[in-house]
């Protein structure tokens, strides 16, 4: 099964009542949770990793901010935030830098990333090539691949990904169905990420609240077979 990691964020900012909402959620049976690198401060975000790692998850930070000084600047905030996977960002050459020797998991995006929310684009064939380029890195331990932010096939795009590289794939953005679940499982995936489509109730079946949603998204992935 892949692993349902709870974002707390919404339209790929980190929501403001994310303390609340974490507390209605870290006993439903999570593994991982995580934040994006913009919409609380530096010291919420450190309180919140703190929250997190105190109610036994492993923490993720995903970078989307656009501009190369706020990816490397958030880079560097990883180390101090403690958390334990960084996702996502675009500049991974000087990010390894940052990163080396620490225990910090990266996981970069593949492919060529544009805009906010961020989008993938480019061929099948380029976004394959860049995957292969970003795992052939010593710091490179997965990938942040936004499946279902691409025009394309993405079935078949996630299938190319994960046959061509040696390590975790996590599917990133729009992740906002159980089919779209169960294709993902199928396709390999280590671990698919949700935030905005939980808090526009896109799992919130007869009424359900935040924490029951959650509950129902792990459900779904511990049901998803895989290859």
């Amino acid at each position: 099964m892949p692993e349902f990691i709870f974002m707390l964020t919404h339209r790929d900012v980190t929501v403001e009542s994310a303390f609340e909402v974490y507390s209605e959620v870290y006993n439903a049976g999570l593994r991982y949770v995580g934040f994006k690198d913009i919409g609380l401060s530096f010291d919420r975000l450190k309180a919140l990793s703190e929250a997190i790692h105190e109610g036994g998850q492993k923490v993720m930070l995903e970078v989307v901010s656009e501009r190369k000084e706020d990816e490397l600047r958030s880079a560097r905030a990883a180390l101090d935030l403690g958390v334990d996977y960084l996702l996502g960002g675009t500049h991974a050459d000087e990010v390894t830098e940052i990163l080396n020797e620490y225990g910090i998991r990266y996981c970069p995006f593949p492919g060529r990333i544009i805009g906010h929310p961020s989008q993938l684009h480019g061929s099948l064939e380029e976004i394959v090539e860049s995957a292969r380029r970003l795992t052939a890195m010593d710091s490179v331990r997965g990938l942040d691949l936004l499946a279902y932010r691409y025009n394309g096939d993405v079935n078949k795009l996630v299938r190319a990904v994960v046959e061509a590289v040696d390590v975790p794939v996590i599917a990133a953005g729009s992740v906002d169905s159980v089919e779209k679940i169960r294709n993902l499982a199928s396709a390999g995936v280590w671990g698919f990420t949700v935030g905005s489509a939980i808090f526009d109730g896109k799992f919130a079946y007869d009424g359900a609240s935040i924490g029951e949603q959650v509950k129902s998204i792990l459900a779904a992935s511990e049901a998803a077979k895989a290859p």
